[in-house]
């Protein structure tokens, strides 16, 4: 798991990019920035250093995954334009290795792309131009779920169980009538909050502030095509059992399997 930098110069190393540190309060980690443009890369260091953290910056997508898996940062500010390595590939590609927060920053603005990019494993979006005090929100808002996430694992027992629906908190792998399901790091994050919610109608913004931790215009949508996508995979066909109820007007509710 992840902690914070014990000091604000020494960077500390030690475990595997696919292990992850105890994560504490919500300054004094250490940021990976993965920026070309050396004014935006300095204008995102300028100000996490003032908040407490230590800034590691790179500017290329090659040399992102290397200091990554070197150094462990506690989360990373990924742009996605970048030269040797496309921001989504170095996504990809730490997805596959470790759990560590991603926020994409970039200049793409339409909802498809924040889709994307939360399907693709990151934990935030954030769209240039940006203030520079809502991108360091943003990062105590990731690190304050990250948190919360580590002591619900540690609470639960490894285990979330509802009915056929099991989830590894501690694998982060997810079964259904026995058989492994894929989701995305999304998809992940609202399963495991309607179960620990289970029998109780949740409001879209309550699946906001749960499981994202931030706000934007529009979201509201991209809940709804992420939950679409999620009972189509723990959900079986026409007549089989569900979970995911809509109560409208309302928002959702995860019951204990009914036929339909």
């Amino acid at each position: 798991m992840l902690k914070p930098a014990e000091t604000n110069t020494v960077i500390k190393t030690g475990m595997g990019v696919g292990q992850m540190k105890q994560l504490g309060p919500e300054s004094g980690y250490t940021i990976l920035i993965v920026e070309d443009d050396p004014s935006v890369s300095q204008l995102m260091r300028l100000y996490l250093v003032q908040d407490g953290h230590q800034v590691i910056t790179v500017a290329d997508g090659i040399q992102a995954v290397e200091i990554a898996r070197q150094k462990q940062p506690s989360l990373i500010l990924l742009d996605l334009m970048l030269p040797g390595m496309s921001g989504q590939e170095v996504c990809s590609t730490l997805r596959k290795e470790s759990n560590v927060p991603i926020i994409m920053v970039t200049a793409r603005v339409e909802e498809a792309d924040r889709l994307d990019g939360l399907d693709m494993g990151a934990d935030d979006y954030v769209t240039k131009p940006f203030s520079p005090r809502e991108l360091v929100a943003r990062v105590r808002a990731v690190l304050r779920r990250t948190v919360r996430e580590q002591q619900r694992d540690q609470e639960n027992g490894g285990l979330l169980v509802v009915d056929e629906v099991v989830v590894d908190l501690n694998g982060r792998t997810v079964k259904v009538a026995g058989k492994t399901v894929s989701l995305t790091p999304t998809e992940y994050r609202l399963l495991t909050y309607f179960m620990e919610s289970a029998g109780r109608t949740v409001s879209r913004e309550q699946i906001i502030q749960n499981s994202f931790g931030y706000e934007f215009e529009g979201f509201d949508r991209t809940v709804d095509t992420h939950i679409s996508n999620l009972r189509r995979k723990i959900e079986a066909p026409e007549g089989g059992r569900k979970h995911l109820q809509t109560v409208y007007g309302v928002g959702y509710r995860f019951e204990h399997a009914a036929s339909a």
